[in-house]
């Protein structure tokens, strides 16, 4: 039985988050799901989220595997609330560990907090399969983004989390700490080598004006449309093209609250003596 998909859309930082089981009743692995953040108060809520644990549990899943294709830059992971409401095992790829570092530097956070496996629940290693129930799940390794990102494979489907976009919007940035866009064409060819059919989920959608949210495509479609990197563009006319465009982006709105989360599997700091939680915001570094 091939396995069926859930689709669920935040349009507030155009994420989608993705249920994976084989049937109702199955175990089942959430892809990078999304917690609710308000920037100018710093309230976090759970709506995005919760509409994903009504759906598993309308359908009687059981939550196996809390899947992140990345650390995220632009929402805050959902996995460690989602644990906490319906178990399963937090996973990311092993290059986490460089992200980490990275980032603890420039938030000068405790490196025990964060660093290696912990908080995650487990480190994927490129090629690895695992299973979600009886589905068979595998880890391709698709760095550029950041050191870091993984796509997720299942039979005839590819979750490729920041790594392609719908075919009008192309690829995502490579300018954050260890992203490199030669990194990046390399792995868009590497997920444009599976089989043609083969059906691709992105993370996010920024549509052009006048089309609706998409974020399934496939690799046909890719190959013949991305505008970034279909068939006949180079290595070195993509890494030219991303390296001036993305020297014309800013910073992603909710990057400080975001990675400084995502790097420790969504995890909140410790509440300090005032029984409040505190993120840090470095000045004059982004």
């Amino acid at each position: 039985m091939r396995p069926r998909v859930e689709a669920f859309h935040d349009p507030a930082t155009s994420t989608m988050t993705y249920v994976v089981y084989e049937a109702p009743g199955s175990p089942c692995a959430i892809i990078d799901a999304v917690l609710d953040y308000e920037p100018a108060s710093g309230r976090i809520s759970s709506g995005s989220a919760d509409r994903v644990i009504r759906f598993v549990t309308a359908q009687n899943l059981q939550a196996q595997w809390l899947l992140e294709t990345h650390a995220h830059a632009d929402h805050i992971s959902a996995a460690a609330y989602i644990r906490k409401q319906l178990g399963g095992a937090i996973a990311i790829g092993e290059h986490i560990r460089s992200v980490q570092r990275a980032f603890e530097r420039i938030f000068n956070l405790d490196a025990h907090a964060s660093s290696g496996a912990a908080p995650f629940d487990h480190l994927f290693v490129d090629g690895d399969r695992f299973q979600v129930g009886t589905l068979t799940g595998k880890v391709m390794h698709v760095p550029g983004h950041t050191p870091a990102d993984v796509a997720y494979l299942f039979d005839g489907m590819a979750f490729m989390g920041d790594t392609l976009f719908m075919p009008d919007v192309g690829t995502a940035r490579c300018d954050f700490p260890g992203g490199n866009a030669h990194t990046l064409y390399e792995s868009t060819r590497r997920l444009l080598s599976l089989p043609p059919q083969t059906r691709l989920f992105a993370c996010h959608d920024y549509p052009p004006e006048g089309r609706g949210t998409r974020w399934e495509t496939t690799v046909a479609e890719q190959r013949a449309d991305n505008i970034h990197v279909r068939d006949g563009i180079t290595a070195s006319e993509f890494v030219a093209m991303r390296t001036a465009r993305d020297a014309t982006l800013a910073q992603p709105a909710l990057i400080i609250p975001s990675i400084q989360l995502n790097i420790r599997a969504g995890e909140f700091p410790p509440v300090e003596t005032n029984g409040t939680r505190y993120l840090k915001l470095p000045i004059n570094v982004f």
